[in-house]
């Protein structure tokens, strides 16, 4: 059962099968528009966030363990108007037992680059 927030977001994960690397599809729909009727940009980094966070845990193999994003640096790169079909890849860039690296792409359904993060992740072992 993925957790509420990527519920609330409409998040899906897509494909977690590589460790430290997880794929994600939603088409954000008009409750995520800002004013300028063009997605907000929280909502673009709060996906990368999800995606990110999952693959730290997805790098720590059997290791239960929760994450929690310390820092996280985002470019938006192009408008995304509600309705379009977004794809994001997440991946770790170098992992310990106390600390990840992560960065992620979002696209469009063209493939057209629309936003970019990187994060730190602290993690710890959950019981």
């Amino acid at each position: 059962m993925p957790p509420n927030c990527d519920l609330t977001l409409g998040l899906s994960c897509t494909n977690k099968s590589v460790p430290g690397r997880t794929e994600w599809a939603v088409t954000p729909d008009e409750r995520f528009a800002n004013p300028a009727g063009l997605v907000q940009g929280g909502f673009l980094a709060a996906i990368m966030d999800s995606a990110m966070g999952a693959s730290a845990i997805t790098a720590q193999g059997e290791r239960r363990v929760a994450v929690s994003n310390t820092g996280m640096k985002v470019n938006f790169v192009r408008p995304v108007r509600p309705g379009d079909a977004l794809r994001c890849v997440a991946t770790v860039l170098k992992s310990g037992r106390s600390v990840a690296f992560v960065e992620a792409r979002l696209r469009d359904e063209s493939g057209r680059l629309v936003a970019t993060a990187s994060s730190t992740y602290v993690i710890r072992a959950r019981e």
